[in-house]
């Protein structure tokens, strides 16, 4: 068979570099898909986002001990219960040598609302002020106490770049709508957009004028994405490139072996889950047709207790993974320690389940994953098909590549889906709630594509959101995530891990929230 010319255009890249002489402190690292965008403001995939904050700035950061420090912005106090005040950092340019102001963090709020927008917990913004060009105060609808964590979210534009050059609204991955800023770049950040090949080597340069100190030794970095695994571990090997922030798990004792490269392993905040299509009246996908099965609990049920956790665990996952039992992280802040059991593995209750609910025989069921997005996210799929034929389910799998999927979830075209969720930007389970399991508006469940709504899950949502008292808030959080278990809006699957390579002499600084913070690499 023939290679794809992409796939021959990316092995020959590599191969190309393997047989370049390396210059000192240049990295050139692989992931399994590219980044979607370099517009900030537009995406929901957290490695897109991960990589752009390379480049665009917030007011506030987390370090790689996921502790939240100033950035933009050098201090804030809360002036209200609903009112904070930031002061920004004075000195800061943008790449291209404007000045950084307040009324670039104004800009970037208005263009946070605009079609195609990500603004994830950041709807509970209700006003931007400046009272001056280094203040900036921010007004909340109520209470507010993870608003820093939010602001990871609101990656800071140049009023003046963006609207000499038409991207003054977000550009909007849903609908494929593009503008400059899809494909241009122009933040405050460590490194900057030197040349940008979709599907093809993203290089990047150390931002000389950066504000902060230098604790990178980089002179320039090469992002290659390799979707084909093999290829990707092959590159690593011949030296082609220097590391990966996606190691397959079946190569990872054949790299710990090799004397020259290096394994970094550690859970990932990231809950695999398997979604529903909870609105529908007639299920997309399905050969049931005006009914939707999904929407009764009874099949819901019996489609969880059809997974054999263990099983993909052991047989997928080469036992690297942490079965999930509530739709987050345990490692996250808030999480309910004690949800954390499943359904088990039942699949002659399946079966009575699904004849109870009027499906003796069984029905087909489309479910959309992602091929290279997650760890082995195709071979799950797969075995998650293989086990629902078993009690008679027939599975149409839609394995797409990230970005088709990632437009068809967006867009709600999904029947059964696969996602995942790691509560980014703010690491607290919040986000989950917020963005997965509150009902879909405007302003919260920008995430939820099965329209999965239950009122009282909602009314405590917003509870969580204002509480300051920790005792009520977590209260609050438990009963939230209890009563989603209790309706299987979703089906939790596991934490999958972090498994990063790179050549021996690389300090990658591994987080749980799985990104790569270039600015604090370094290379002996």
């Amino acid at each position: 068979m023939r290679p794809p010319p992409l796939y021959a255009a990316l092995v020959l890249a590599a191969t190309l570099l393997a047989a370049a002489p390396l210059r000192a402190k240049t990295l050139t690292w692989t992931f399994s898909s590219d980044i979607l965008t370099l517009d900030p403001h537009t995406s929901r995939v957290s490695f897109t986002n991960a990589f752009l904050a390379n480049i665009y700035e917030t007011l506030v950061r987390m370090d790689d001990k996921l502790a939240i420090e100033p950035a933009l912005a050098t201090s804030w106090e809360r002036t209200s219960p609903t009112v904070w005040r930031f002061h920004l950092r004075p000195g800061v340019r943008f790449h291209n040598g404007d000045p950084f102001t307040a009324a670039d963090v104004l800009f970037t709020w208005a263009r946070l609302n605009t079609p195609g927008a990500n603004r994830g917990p950041l709807s509970a913004i209700v006003a931007m002020r400046a009272p001056d060009p280094l203040t900036v105060e921010i007004e909340t609808a109520r209470p507010f106490p993870v608003l820093l964590n939010a602001l990871l979210g609101m990656g800071i534009m140049d009023r003046t770049w963006s609207e000499a050059n038409g991207a003054a609204a977000s550009s909007d991955l849903a609908s494929s709508t593009e503008n400059f800023a899809t494909r241009n770049a122009n933040g405050t950040g460590p490194f900057r957009i030197v040349s940008r090949q979709p599907d093809g080597p993203t290089v990047l340069e150390p931002n000389a004028a950066w504000w902060d100190e230098k604790r990178h030794n980089l002179d320039q970095v090469t992002f290659i994405p390799i979707r084909n695994a093999a290829t990707r571990t092959a590159s690593l090997i011949s030296g082609g490139t220097d590391a990966t922030v996606d190691l397959p798990l079946q190569d990872v004792d054949r790299i710990a072996r090799d004397p020259n490269l290096q394994v970094v392993q550690g859970p990932e905040l990231r809950t695999i889950y398997i979604g529903f299509d909870h609105f529908r009246d007639e299920l997309l996908y399905s050969d049931v047709k005006g009914r939707n099965p999904l929407k009764d609990h009874r099949v819901r049920e019996a489609l969880y207790r059809a997974i054999d956790i263990a099983a993909i665990r052991q047989s997928v996952m080469r036992g690297q993974a942490w079965p999930a039992g509530f739709m987050a992280s345990p490692q996250l802040t808030g999480a309910p320690q004690d949800l954390n059991d499943r359904l088990a593995f039942d699949p002659e209750a399946s079966k009575r389940l699904l004849a109870e609910a009027g499906y003796p025989g069984g029905f087909g069921l489309g479910l959309t994953c992602p091929n290279d997005r997650y760890v082995n996210d195709e071979r799950i799929c797969q075995a998650i098909a293989a086990m629902w034929a078993k009690v008679g389910i027939r599975v149409a799998l839609q394995s797409e590549n990230t970005a088709t999927w990632s437009r068809r979830t967006a867009n709600l075209d999904v029947s059964a889906f696969m996602l995942g969720h790691a509560a980014l930007p703010l690491a607290d389970v919040y986000s989950t709630l917020a963005d997965v399991l509150h009902s879909r508006t405007d302003t919260a469940g920008g995430l939820n594509s099965g329209r999965y709504s239950n009122p009282a899950v909602d009314t405590l949502v917003e509870r969580v959101a204002a509480e300051a008292d920790e005792a009520a808030r977590k209260a609050a959080i438990r009963q939230a995530f209890l009563l989603e278990k209790q309706d299987i809006g979703n089906i939790p699957l596991h934490q999958q891990p972090l498994t990063w390579a790179s050549r021996k002499g690389i300090d990658m600084r591994q987080a749980p929230d799985n990104s790569f913070r270039l600015h604090l690499v370094r290379i002996d």
